[in-house]
């Protein structure tokens, strides 16, 4: 066995002498190796260092078709939840510039917007974040290798580095967290040359002017919504609904306040190509699907927002036999995040059928720290996850959507106890209050057990925040009347809800 090892790997040959040894001895060089340096992944290997595992994390990002790249900390702090609050509130702060005039601030000029301002403190935020994730898993004595990882066998993993160097590490369990990245169309000609997502608009050093998005997604609507909000002209380019898979009431009200806002919307097109001009603009050609007539324009940028694949294919599953959904490209898991391979598990945006949000990830990998350690049995509440979508008015939700609720318990044995209200930072600014709205869905019978509840208007995440503790208490529509109110604030129309969409009455919210 060594001679064959020596044969095929002589090359390495201190990594074939450690992976014989351990299988003669049983011994690993690490506890626990995590390929993944996102939230989920870099939240797992911590965890694991602090009850006492010796832990390894691989961590490498390919640059995206652009050539953007960026540090450690994955999605969410690099490309995603943090540079896009931050760009959502520099929109924000935008209409509040507006707002203060009403408000008598005396704001000299035109107001306008420094892309490259905004872009560098951006950035700059982003690299403090990647520089503390390195000091953390320093302090807790985490092995970090800048390096693709990829699998041998259940308890090896080969690193591989951008120069193409390679190290062998072995390990008494894998944990794989490498998330997605944004696809490209397939079918469109120039849209991947000329095109951008959501990994590289974080990092442009320049405005992308105007500005044509492509898809109706969070990720979408969130882009589009900031970009409008510092000044830009921005359409989304939407081939059939808003928001999949949330409340389609809700995503109605989201789209309807961007109108409002300026935001252009194409409905029911379909991108057919994009070619690069001579003058640098970018033009599209599209067909409108409902009259089938082809149209074009041109922008500065395009950037899709088509949905996201899973970093799955350069790991190596098949080698090893994990199984994969072959539609998805998402690796099968069990409720304890276990794959069709006992020592190896999986979690975060590359599991099946889990959500793709960041603080799903980070306790779902603390959790699965903690069973391998042996230190718990617990194991990952994926029901009522709070979310938000950052739009220009922002959208919470936590439970079921309404349409969702019906489907599983029938429209009969459902209430809905909804009102449209106005914040009163409105008042004054005299801005238009009609998307925000409450929508509270619960069971019909017996306590009125709370299954849903949607919220537009503004701080939507700290307002969701909050309610969403009453889901894990089994919160009752009785708890919600019950629960004293803040005033004056928008959370506390919530407590205030007492008409119901079944009886037709109007649920325009009057008074303070």
């Amino acid at each position: 066995m060594a001679a064959f090892c020596r044969a095929r790997h002589r090359w390495k040959g201190t990594s074939c002498l450690r992976t014989l040894t351990r299988n003669l001895t049983g011994k690993y060089d690490y506890d626990l190796v995590v390929i993944g340096g996102g939230s989920g992944g870099l939240a797992c290997s911590k965890e694991a260092a602090q009850l006492g595992q010796k832990v390894a994390v691989l961590d490498y990002v390919e640059p995206s078709a652009q050539g953007t790249k960026w540090g450690l900390g994955g999605t969410c702090v690099n490309v995603g939840c943090i540079p896009k609050k931050l760009m959502h509130q520099a929109a924000l702060l935008g209409t509040a510039l507006k707002d203060a005039q009403k408000y008598g601030w005396q704001i000299p000029g035109p107001i306008s917007h420094d892309w490259f301002t905004m872009a560098e403190a951006v950035q700059n935020h982003v690299r403090s974040l990647n520089w503390g994730h390195r000091v953390q898993l320093q302090d807790k004595k985490v092995k970090y290798l800048n390096m693709n990882g990829s699998l041998v066998d259940g308890h090896t993993v080969r690193g591989r580095t951008r120069a193409g160097k390679e190290m062998i590490l072995t390990a008494k369990n894998i944990v794989i967290a490498t998330g997605g990245r944004p696809k490209y169309p397939t079918n469109v000609p120039g849209g991947m040359e000329h095109g951008i997502t959501s990994d590289d608009i974080f990092w442009l050093k320049e405005s992308p002017g105007k500005t044509l998005v492509v898809g109706a997604s969070y990720v979408a609507l969130e882009c589009a919504g900031f970009l409008t909000g510092v000044g830009l002209d921005t359409t989304v380019m939407a081939r059939s609904i808003a928001l999949r898979g949330f409340d389609q009431q809700m995503a109605g009200l989201v789209t309807d306040y961007m109108e409002a806002y300026g935001t252009k919307f194409a409905w029911k097109c379909v991108p057919k190509r994009v070619d690069k001009l001579p003058s640098g603009a970018l033009e599209v050609t599209w067909t409108d699907t409902q009259t089938g007539n082809e149209q074009k324009d041109t922008y500065d940028s395009v950037l899709w927002a088509v949905g996201r694949a899973p970093e799955s294919k350069a790991l190596g599953l098949d080698k090893v036999g994990v199984k994969l959904n072959k539609e998805t490209g998402k690796i099968a898991v069990g409720a304890d995040e276990s794959t069709s391979v006992p020592s190896i598990y999986a979690f975060g945006d590359i599991g099946e059928g889990r959500p793709e949000l960041t603080p799903t990830a980070i306790k779902a990998g603390k959790l699965l720290a903690r069973r391998l350690a042996g230190q718990s049995t617990g194991l990952m509440n994926y029901d009522s996850v709070p979310t938000t979508v950052f739009t220009p008015l922002e959208y919470g939700c936590v439970g079921l959507s309404e349409e969702e609720a019906e489907s599983r318990h029938g429209k009969d044995a459902i209430e809905v106890y909804h009102a449209f209200y106005k914040p009163l930072e409105f008042t004054v600014a005299e801005r238009d209050a009609s998307q925000c709205y409450i929508k509270v869905v619960c069971e019909r019978a017996g306590e009125q057990r709370i299954l849903g509840m949607h919220f537009t208007g503004p701080n939507a995440g700290e307002v969701t925040q909050g309610f969403a503790m009453g889901f894990q208490c089994g919160a009752t529509y009785s708890h919600l009347l019950e629960t004293v109110g803040i005033h004056p604030t928008c959370a506390e129309e919530l407590t205030k809800l007492n008409i119901t969409k079944r009886s037709g009455l109007d649920a325009t919210v009057t008074g303070c």
